[in-house]
């Protein structure tokens, strides 16, 4: 493959609510005999879902499918307070690994319903993100993904606030934002974005290095919002060509000249490796970095709590001292080695 140079994009890859939710799962993966199960797809990687598939995870769609006092894991991208509180209900140990920014939307649709607002809430259609989040307040929530959903919206006789699905890109929600500001004069929006940070940093390392680039590679998944985000944005930044792959195996064979390479934020780091492997570039790899990203989500208490009183217990039956045992401390482990570690 004639590929003479590697732009790789950084920030890329995983970010902290996906770091936190696969490690989660990995834990309760240890923590408990199979099978643990999880509600939807821990993450939209196709890879990272099959990994979990073999160490005797099962996904499903409905928490009926669950068995009665087996654990539960809800996945990161935040789960309707009905499914939460059926959960609850199995009877098993119930881990929610939902990520605190999508927390934070379904605390401000909670709020905003609560005071008589009608809440317009910009989300992909069938997305988990966006189906979770208008559960919270269903009779109140109007979900548009464009500019003409929102001129079909109704008059509206109480205030009006915009929400967001975190993974959007901010191109599309910025437009969609322009015409509900017009429609709405006195909409309130949130003082801190709903966008999520990562997903932010990932489109700007990315529209820095696609104007250079002959082809872009984006790894990543197709049920991925933000995956799906960085495509769209690199064929808009004018890369002549660009492919959104799973991993090397789907590489295209006739790859030539300066090739960007990116991963959304369901992506590990060792599908990105795999496919500069593949590409071999003969003026080697350049890391193009925008900014750096040092967000930390801790695991879910209860589960922080378990993993204690695992360690602790082992310290006890190893006849070491339970005092100075293991102490969890998960900031410096990359999801990615929790991963491959129990392969």
């Amino acid at each position: 493959m004639p590929v003479d140079r590697v732009l790789l994009a950084a920030p890329r890859g995983f970010c902290a609510g996906v770091e936190m939710a696969i490690k989660a799962l990995a834990w309760m993966v240890r923590a408990f005999e199979p099978p643990v199960y999880c509600y939807h797809e821990i993450v939209h990687n196709q890879r990272v879902v099959q990994r979990f598939v073999d160490l005797g995870v099962v996904f499903v769609d409905d928490i009926a499918e669950v068995p009665e006092g087996r654990p539960i894991m809800l996945s990161a991208h935040g789960s309707a307070p009905e499914v939460v509180a059926a959960a609850i209900e199995r009877g098993g140990y119930v881990v929610d690994s939902v990520c605190p920014l999508v927390t934070k939307v379904h605390h401000e649709v909670k709020v905003r319903a609560g005071k008589g607002y009608q809440i317009v809430y910009v989300g992909h259609e069938g997305h988990e993100e966006a189906v979770g989040t208008m559960a919270v307040a269903p009779d109140s929530t109007h979900r548009v993904e464009s500019v003409e959903e929102v001129a079909a919206l109704p008059e509206f006789d109480t205030p009006v606030a915009l929400l967001a699905q975190t993974t959007l890109s901010h191109r599309d929600w910025r437009d969609v934002l322009d015409a509900t500001k017009e429609r709405f004069p006195d909409l309130w929006v949130p003082g801190r974005s709903d966008l999520c940070f990562a997903t932010t940093n990932r489109q700007s390392a990315l529209m820095d290095i696609a104007p250079r680039c002959d082809a872009m590679v984006v790894v990543g998944s197709a049920n991925s919002s933000n995956t799906l985000a960085l495509e769209k944005l690199a064929r808009e930044a004018g890369c002549p060509q660009v492919f959104r792959i799973n991993d090397a195996e789907e590489l295209p064979t006739d790859l030539a000249g300066t090739v960007g390479v990116t991963a959304g934020a369901s992506a590990p780091e060792d599908l990105v490796e795999a496919v500069i492997a593949k590409l071999a570039p003969t003026q080697g790899v350049e890391e193009v970095r925008t900014t750096d990203e040092d967000e930390y989500f801790p695991p879910p208490r209860n589960l922080r709590d378990l993993l204690v009183a695992v360690d602790s217990f082992a310290t006890l039956v190893l006849g070491g001292d339970p005092v100075g045992g293991p102490v969890l401390n998960d900031r410096q482990l990359p999801a990615s080695e929790v991963l491959a570690s129990l392969a």
